[in-house]
């Protein structure tokens, strides 16, 4: 499963990009966008989280308080857990796919894919996020 996600995250990225300078930048904007969905999860405040979230799954989930819903039954380890550390991360052509590595609220190793993708004003929304379950505890 491991090697799918790696898989998928070269897959939707390409090849690496040119510009150090810029990949580490949007790189950086992207984990500042995932930590602040993140602390929006934690604050259960569903405007906010629904925010930093892409066209896309707007479409999917037309609002805050139905997405919030999806994401406190669906993705358990990411609206609560212990810990929530960035991992690796790869930008290419307005895209950025970065590994989050979490421990649930019962100890359980998780590893999240974010993909991001940049809109029209230029902005990073969260385009998706992939849960593999690690383990069973740590």
């Amino acid at each position: 499963m491991r090697a799918f996600a790696l898989f998928f995250m070269f897959m939707i990225m390409g090849s690496p990009a040119s510009s150090p300078a810029f990949a580490a930048d949007d790189v950086a904007a992207a984990q500042s966008i995932i930590r602040s969905q993140e602390q929006a999860f934690s604050r259960d405040d569903a405007a906010s989280a629904y925010a930093y979230a892409a066209p896309g799954i707007h479409e999917r989930f037309p609002e805050a308080e139905i997405f919030l819903r999806m994401v406190r039954n669906s993705y358990t380890p990411v609206y609560r857990h212990r810990s929530f550390e960035f991992g690796e991360a790869q930008a290419a052509d307005g895209k950025v796919a970065q590994k989050v590595h979490i421990i649930d609220g019962d100890g359980v190793p998780w590893e999240a894919l974010y993909t991001l993708e940049q809109q029209d004003d230029g902005s990073l929304k969260i385009s998706g996020c992939m849960l593999i379950k690690l383990g069973e505890g740590v």
